[in-house]
Protein backbone atom coordinates (compact mmCIF):
# COMPACT_ATOMS: atom_id res chain seq x y z
CA UNK A 1 0.00 0.00 0.00
CA UNK A 2 2.97 2.22 1.15
CA UNK A 3 4.68 2.47 -2.79
CA UNK A 4 0.86 2.86 -4.21
CA UNK A 5 0.48 6.06 -2.31
CA UNK A 6 4.36 6.97 -3.14
CA UNK A 7 3.48 6.91 -6.44
CA UNK A 8 0.38 8.63 -6.30
CA UNK A 9 2.04 11.31 -4.83
CA UNK A 10 5.07 11.48 -7.06
CA UNK A 11 2.66 11.87 -10.14
CA UNK A 12 0.21 14.72 -8.32
CA UNK A 13 3.51 16.71 -6.99
CA UNK A 14 3.89 18.69 -10.28
CA UNK A 15 0.14 18.94 -10.19
CA UNK A 16 0.67 20.98 -6.92
CA UNK A 17 3.59 22.81 -7.66
CA UNK A 18 2.40 24.36 -10.83
CA UNK A 19 -0.44 25.86 -8.99
CA UNK A 20 1.94 26.85 -6.27
CA UNK A 21 3.74 29.00 -8.83
CA UNK A 22 1.72 31.72 -9.26
CA UNK A 23 -0.25 32.83 -6.38
CA UNK A 24 -2.20 35.83 -6.85
CA UNK A 25 -1.69 38.34 -4.22
CA UNK A 26 -2.99 39.43 -1.15
CA UNK A 27 -4.58 42.21 0.45
CA UNK A 28 -1.70 44.15 1.04
CA UNK A 29 1.22 43.04 -1.20
CA UNK A 30 2.93 45.03 -3.32
CA UNK A 31 2.01 46.54 -6.83
CA UNK A 32 4.08 46.39 -9.97
CA UNK A 33 4.30 49.46 -11.73
CA UNK A 34 6.03 48.08 -14.43
CA UNK A 35 3.27 48.50 -16.85
CA UNK A 36 2.46 51.90 -16.05
CA UNK A 37 4.46 54.96 -17.85
CA UNK A 38 6.76 56.94 -16.17
CA UNK A 39 5.82 60.19 -14.25
CA UNK A 40 8.75 61.54 -16.30
CA UNK A 41 6.49 60.61 -19.43
CA UNK A 42 4.65 64.02 -19.55
CA UNK A 43 1.15 64.49 -20.72
CA UNK A 44 0.52 67.44 -22.25
CA UNK A 45 -2.88 69.16 -23.96
CA UNK A 46 -5.18 72.08 -24.60
CA UNK A 47 -7.59 72.72 -22.55
CA UNK A 48 -10.22 71.85 -25.43
CA UNK A 49 -8.53 68.12 -25.54
CA UNK A 50 -8.94 67.78 -21.97
CA UNK A 51 -12.85 68.73 -22.27
CA UNK A 52 -13.47 66.46 -24.93
CA UNK A 53 -11.75 63.44 -22.79
CA UNK A 54 -13.09 64.42 -19.11
CA UNK A 55 -16.46 64.82 -17.61
CA UNK A 56 -17.11 68.20 -16.76
CA UNK A 57 -16.45 67.37 -13.18
CA UNK A 58 -13.19 66.29 -13.80
CA UNK A 59 -12.11 68.77 -15.72
CA UNK A 60 -13.79 71.77 -13.07
CA UNK A 61 -11.25 70.09 -10.49
CA UNK A 62 -8.28 68.48 -12.73
CA UNK A 63 -7.39 71.10 -14.75
CA UNK A 64 -9.58 74.53 -13.06
CA UNK A 65 -8.39 73.35 -9.57
CA UNK A 66 -11.96 72.63 -8.42
CA UNK A 67 -13.12 70.59 -5.34
CA UNK A 68 -16.08 68.28 -5.16
CA UNK A 69 -18.37 68.68 -2.81
CA UNK A 70 -17.28 66.23 0.76
CA UNK A 71 -18.82 63.00 0.73
CA UNK A 72 -19.78 62.89 -2.54
CA UNK A 73 -17.26 61.05 -4.02
CA UNK A 74 -17.16 57.54 -5.81
CA UNK A 75 -14.39 56.47 -4.28
CA UNK A 76 -14.97 57.49 -0.50
CA UNK A 77 -15.86 54.21 0.57
CA UNK A 78 -13.27 52.19 -2.18
CA UNK A 79 -12.09 49.71 0.12
CA UNK A 80 -10.51 46.84 -2.39
CA UNK A 81 -7.09 46.02 -2.92
CA UNK A 82 -5.82 47.71 -5.10
CA UNK A 83 -4.07 50.77 -7.07
CA UNK A 84 -5.72 55.04 -7.72
CA UNK A 85 -4.33 56.68 -10.81
CA UNK A 86 -5.31 59.91 -12.52
CA UNK A 87 -8.36 60.22 -14.02
CA UNK A 88 -6.59 62.00 -16.58
CA UNK A 89 -3.58 60.38 -17.31
CA UNK A 90 -3.36 56.97 -16.37
CA UNK A 91 -0.67 57.83 -13.57
CA UNK A 92 -0.34 55.62 -10.82
CA UNK A 93 -0.66 58.04 -7.62
CA UNK A 94 -1.49 55.93 -4.34
CA UNK A 95 -1.86 52.26 -3.54
CA UNK A 96 -5.34 51.34 -1.57
CA UNK A 97 -2.88 50.02 1.21
CA UNK A 98 -1.61 53.44 2.64
CA UNK A 99 -5.33 54.79 1.95
CA UNK A 100 -7.34 55.36 5.73
CA UNK A 101 -10.35 56.56 6.87
CA UNK A 102 -9.86 60.38 7.57
CA UNK A 103 -13.51 61.58 8.37
CA UNK A 104 -13.23 64.94 5.71
CA UNK A 105 -15.07 63.41 3.31
CA UNK A 106 -12.41 62.70 0.54
CA UNK A 107 -10.23 59.91 0.49
CA UNK A 108 -7.24 60.07 1.63
CA UNK A 109 -3.84 58.23 2.06
CA UNK A 110 -0.73 58.53 3.89
CA UNK A 111 1.41 58.45 0.88
CA UNK A 112 2.05 58.07 -2.51
CA UNK A 113 3.04 55.54 -4.22
CA UNK A 114 5.98 56.82 -5.14
CA UNK A 115 7.48 60.17 -4.16
CA UNK A 116 7.76 60.88 -7.97
CA UNK A 117 4.73 60.60 -9.10
CA UNK A 118 2.84 63.94 -7.25
CA UNK A 119 3.98 67.33 -7.20
CA UNK A 120 3.31 69.21 -3.66
CA UNK A 121 3.14 72.94 -4.42
CA UNK A 122 2.43 76.16 -1.99
CA UNK A 123 -1.34 77.18 -2.68
CA UNK A 124 -2.65 80.44 -1.00
CA UNK A 125 -5.46 80.92 -2.88
CA UNK A 126 -7.39 81.31 -0.08
CA UNK A 127 -5.70 83.25 1.91
CA UNK A 128 -4.72 80.01 3.71
CA UNK A 129 -1.30 78.50 2.93
CA UNK A 130 -2.05 74.96 2.13
CA UNK A 131 -0.01 72.62 0.09
CA UNK A 132 -1.46 71.75 -3.65
CA UNK A 133 -0.78 68.03 -4.73
CA UNK A 134 -1.25 67.94 -8.35
CA UNK A 135 -0.47 64.84 -10.60
CA UNK A 136 3.43 64.51 -11.93
CA UNK A 137 2.48 63.35 -15.44
CA UNK A 138 -0.03 66.21 -16.48
CA UNK A 139 -0.17 68.59 -14.06
CA UNK A 140 -3.60 67.74 -13.03
CA UNK A 141 -5.11 69.24 -9.25
CA UNK A 142 -5.36 66.02 -7.28
CA UNK A 143 -6.47 67.34 -3.66
CA UNK A 144 -3.95 68.98 -0.63
CA UNK A 145 -1.89 67.05 1.35
CA UNK A 146 -2.12 67.95 5.43
CA UNK A 147 0.25 67.13 8.61
CA UNK A 148 -2.62 65.14 10.55
CA UNK A 149 -2.64 62.29 9.37
CA UNK A 150 -1.33 58.98 10.81
CA UNK A 151 1.85 57.02 11.51
CA UNK A 152 3.99 56.38 9.41
CA UNK A 153 4.10 59.23 7.85
CA UNK A 154 1.84 61.73 9.85
CA UNK A 155 0.58 63.25 6.39
CA UNK A 156 -2.74 63.52 4.89
CA UNK A 157 -3.19 63.38 1.05
CA UNK A 158 -6.74 64.20 0.71
CA UNK A 159 -7.89 64.02 -2.65
CA UNK A 160 -11.19 64.32 -4.98
CA UNK A 161 -12.50 60.93 -6.10
CA UNK A 162 -13.21 62.50 -9.25
CA UNK A 163 -9.28 62.92 -10.02
CA UNK A 164 -9.05 59.29 -9.32
CA UNK A 165 -9.69 55.75 -11.23
CA UNK A 166 -9.55 52.88 -9.39
CA UNK A 167 -8.33 49.86 -10.24
CA UNK A 168 -8.67 46.81 -8.67
CA UNK A 169 -5.67 44.37 -8.42
CA UNK A 170 -6.58 40.88 -6.88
Amino acid sequence: MKPVIFLLSLCLLPLVACAQSAPKPEPGSAISLQSYPAASDKVVKSDANWKKELTPAQFEVLRMKGTERPYTGALLNEHHHGLFVCAACGNPLFSSDTKFESGTGWPSFYQPIEATRVLELPDNSLGDSRTEVECARCGGHLGHVFDDGPKPTGLRYCMNSVSLKFIRVQ
